[in-house]
């Protein structure tokens, strides 16, 4: 008779190698997971990269070549036309106008944007085992510890002398290391804004004691950035060398656990190529154009350091590499002596920086990933640097509560050739003012009469010109937007103003629980 124990003993070894497997199979799938690198240029423009605009006339050769190995989205965008928003959205998977900040951005000293408890991409890929890093410049604001009787700080750019109410020898609270980085270095914000000098983690690496202000762009002395508090050798012209270098150095460090099944993403968010513009001697006048010119190849030099430590290190197979900008090129680059040379920072698209259209938040994005996206391919379909969060989230398997990502659409299909189809229903944008803008396959419309921004004519303009209150183009035909469309098809502009209405009474975009706004949302920000 056979024992009840030793059946009971093969069916506890046949349960224990079957636990074996499933656990091995988990491993695998977890040291399947690759590195992620996701640089970010500061005001670089979608024709600034060569490979999106071939007549024009910046050599940006590393970016070329990982486009060239990998995808190059032709129609990817920011939710905002300048800096602070696109972080937030960024690292949120949720509009930036859902918070306080209704319009503009927030300066060096301004309070944390990003609320306790918001799950942001690098917490949430921490949480699946990636090491996560910070390296560059942050823009989402810190609680800077303030001197005994110094009055608070608010979203406001500071002048510059308030920046010695800071007590710069104490931690610095809910910076990025409360946002889900492990490690950071970098600045707190803009270089043309206080305080001048690098911090790591919770703490500035040289205390301010000296007043300085840099030149907006090199051989302008006369318009310069605020001055204020300090590291006393702190120089504008040795930052994007110096963070290339520690993002060099933090792959290198990762590069052992990375080997072994330990992912880690890396944040590259860069101070250039905004102001001050100064590029170091090494490539002044490299591109024969002028010194905006120059910073920009200098921005695809550090990009091709990174990607050459990726290599070095053997980690560039089993790496997500993506390249793109936070906002479109600022007219602090002159745009009329690079126009006057054949060269056009937005591409075909009208605008810049601060404007509501195209040329204010189409960017440039390239993604390599060897193996698993097509090398030379183009993507045309519609995606935001927003969708970065739930692509993350797809990617290490994990499903995004309801009061996470709620305006982030995965465009990991799109990477990996599964698919061609549009993903994304719509996009909404805003300009530095704060105007609005949606975007639903070839229709774009603008709640604004003019540029909502800084280019001509600015919407107190255009009003007194009796143009009307809100634009419609039709971008499949006219990218350039040239033709406003709004009397000939009223019917989309109630439905695309309804829409927007709809997104914001709900808290999302995406499908799940409505959620809060942190803030009463005004739509059409008249006077």
């Amino acid at each position: 008779m056979r024992s009840i124990g030793s059946g009971v003993g093969r069916m506890v070894i046949a349960l224990a190698a079957c636990w074996g497997l499933v656990h091995h199979a988990a491993e695998a799938r977890e040291s399947s997971l690759p590195n992620i690198i996701l640089v970010l240029a500061d005001d670089l423009g979608y024709g600034d990269v060569w490979c999106n605009n071939p007549q024009g006339k910046i050599a940006t050769p590393h970016i070329d070549r990982l486009a060239a190995a990998g995808m190059r989205f032709t129609d990817a965008h920011t939710t905002s036309s300048v800096c602070t928003p696109t972080r937030y959205s960024l690292l949120t998977g949720r509009y930036h106008w859902r918070t306080r900040l209704q319009s503009g951005v927030l300066g060096g000293l301004s309070p944390p944007l990003i609320a306790p408890g918001r799950l942001t991409v690098a917490e949430l890929l921490r949480r699946r085992g990636y090491h996560t890093g910070c390296i560059g410049k942050w823009h989402l604001g810190m609680e800077w510890p303030r001197k005994a009787g110094a009055p608070g700080f608010d979203d406001n750019i500071e002048k510059g002398p308030e920046g010695w109410n800071v007590d710069f020898t104490r931690p610095i609270a809910r910076g990025p290391n409360t946002a889900g980085f492990d490690y950071y270095f970098g600045i707190s914000a803009s270089l043309d804004m206080v305080p001048y000098t690098f911090i790591e983690n919770d703490r500035v690496t040289v205390v301010p004691t000296v007043d300085r202000s840099f030149p907006l762009m090199l051989g302008r002395e006369a318009r310069r950035t605020r001055p204020g508090p300090a590291a006393e050798k702190f120089e504008a012209a040795e930052v994007l060398p110096a963070l290339t270098r520690r993002a060099v150095e933090y792959i290198g460090q990762r590069a052992a656990d990375a080997r072994a099944g330990r992912p880690f993403f890396l944040y590259f968010p860069l101070n250039a190529p905004h102001t001050p513009i100064v590029p170091t001697a090494e490539w002044q006048g490299r591109s024969g154009l002028n010194y905006y010119a120059d910073f920009v190849m200098q921005v695809d030099s550090s990009i091709g350091q990174v990607a050459r430590a990726l290599e070095e290190h053997g980690l560039a197979e089993n790496t997500l590499f993506l390249v793109t900008s936070d906002n479109g090129c600022s007219p602090e680059a002159d745009f009329p002596a690079l126009l006057a040379q054949g060269h056009h920072p937005s591409y075909v698209f009208r605008g810049h920086k601060a404007d509501i259209w195209d040329g204010g938040h189409r960017v440039p994005l390239v993604v390599r990933w060897p193996g698993k996206v097509r090398a030379g391919s183009t993507c045309d379909a519609l995606v935001g640097l927003i969708d970065f969060m739930a692509t993350a989230a797809e990617l290490v398997g994990v499903k995004l509560p309801d009061d996470a990502g709620e305006d982030s659409v995965s465009f990991l299909p799109l990477l990996l050739g599964k698919t061609t189809a549009r993903l994304r229903e719509t996009l909404v944008h805003q300009s530095h003012p704060g105007k609005f803008a949606i975007r639903q396959g070839r229709w774009k419309l603008a709640l604004c009469a003019g540029s909502g921004g800084w280019s001509q004519p600015r919407d107190a303009e255009a009003a007194k010109k009796g143009l009307p209150p809100v634009q419609l183009y039709d971008m499949e035909r006219d990218p350039g937007e040239q033709k406003n469309l709004q009397a000939e098809h009223p019917e989309v502009v109630k439905r695309l103003t309804a829409l927007l209405e709809k997104y914001v009474a709900e808290g999302r975009s995406t499908p799940g629980a409505p959620q809060p706004n942190d803030v009463p949302i005004d739509l059409w920000k008249r006077p």
